[in-house]
């Protein structure tokens, strides 16, 4: 789809998303309801949609409630077709009390929103390297959460098991012990409870098995993509792959939208909190963020605090200065911040230098 020029007034359009439907609204340049309708969430609903905000005059922007799950292909199609798409947070519990709720309601708010400029977050346009994966690494986690239940599972019931079996693998490590229980023979008669117990096992050290290869599999995958979307944030003490590719995602494939490293810090929630009052003057941990990048930056920070003697010099002088463990570390993820930023903001072709220093304060 192409931009259009259209004459008439300058609008403002805001859209209320759902599975199925999607409800639009806008707004003149002052802020007046000009007119709203539903419309399918299907790529023909798109742009009927886009025609009727087009009919009503010229369409400076559109806010969307949240350009992620089922807004993300409406934000493509509307970015595709040269508007200025939005990303708007639903209003908060007080103004939804106090101004009631209902489709129509949430459209011309994020339609106002954009308007006064309290709106501003551009949405990710989830069309490159760093989407694929995000949506890799959402299989990873799905599989790393089901080879730990398999192994709950199996600790679990070798707590109750007959003593004989327990005791043949007793000692043994995780690997040694699946391999085990992966090769027992249960025997036929599954109705004598030892029998069935062995079956059982076998069964949840063959998933843990098939899910060992599932995310080496994915590993190989994920691995050469974080190195094409952001070579430089691997070069940083501490980041690993799977590191890596939280932050990627978090950023998105456009991490421009970013305006400054403060804003990154914002978005992974590293950004410190003002907590003064009288004569205490300190800051707090933030709370808020992408709580997946901020522990993606913890990682970072336990890492260089074994393993790199400048990050651990620095944790021993501010710790003989009064500071908490959680204070120091939030100084650490703050500066580890900074340093992410300006790797995924650089092109896959700047080559950096490794940068171990640690903040001065």
């Amino acid at each position: 789809m192409t931009s259009m020029t259209h004459d008439g007034p300058q609008i403002t359009g805001g859209v209320d998303t759902h599975g199925l439907t999607h409800h639009a609204a806008v707004i003149d340049g002052v802020g007046r309801h000009l007119a709203d309708r539903e419309f399918p969430a299907t790529i023909r609903g798109y742009r009927d949609l886009l025609d009727w905000m087009r009919s009503h005059g010229t369409l400076v922007a559109a806010g969307v409630e949240g350009t992620g799950a089922y807004r993300a292909e409406l934000a493509r199609v509307l970015t595709a077709a040269g508007v200025t798409v939005i990303d708007v947070d639903r209003p908060d519990r007080k103004t939804r009390r106090m101004k009631g709720k209902s489709d129509p309601i949430d459209a011309y708010a994020a339609a106002t929103a954009v308007l006064s400029g309290r709106a501003t977050g551009t949405p990710k346009s989830r069309d490159g390297v760093v989407e694929a994966v995000r949506v890799l690494r959402i299989a990873r986690r799905g599989a790393v959460k089901a080879r730990t239940q398999a192994m709950n599972q199996i600790r679990g019931l070798l707590v109750s098991v007959p003593a004989m079996l327990r005791e043949q693998v007793a000692g043994l490590d995780r690997a040694a012990l699946i391999r085990t229980l992966a090769r027992l023979r249960p025997g036929d008669d599954l109705s004598r409870p030892l029998a069935a117990t062995r079956a059982s096992l076998r069964r949840l050290a063959r998933r843990h098995q098939a899910m060992d290869a599932e995310i080496a599999e994915l590993d190989a995958e994920i691995g050469p993509l974080v190195s094409q979307a952001a070579p430089a944030l691997l070069e940083l003490f501490g980041v690993g792959p799977e590191t890596a590719g939280q932050l990627l995602a978090s950023a998105g494939d456009n991490p421009q939208r970013m305006r400054s490293e403060g804003a990154f810090a914002h978005l992974a929630g590293v950004a410190p909190i003002p907590a003064s009052s009288g004569r205490t003057h300190r800051h707090r941990l933030n709370r808020g963020g992408d709580r997946a990048a901020n522990n993606a930056l913890h990682t970072i920070v336990l890492v260089r605090m074994r393993f790199d003697e400048r990050t651990r010099a620095y944790v021993e002088r501010r710790t003989r200065e009064g500071l908490s463990k959680k204070d120091i570390m939030r100084c650490l993820k703050r500066f580890v911040a900074r340093e992410v930023y300006r790797a995924l903001t650089s092109t896959p072709t700047t080559q950096i230098t490794r940068n171990n220093v640690v903040p001065a304060a």
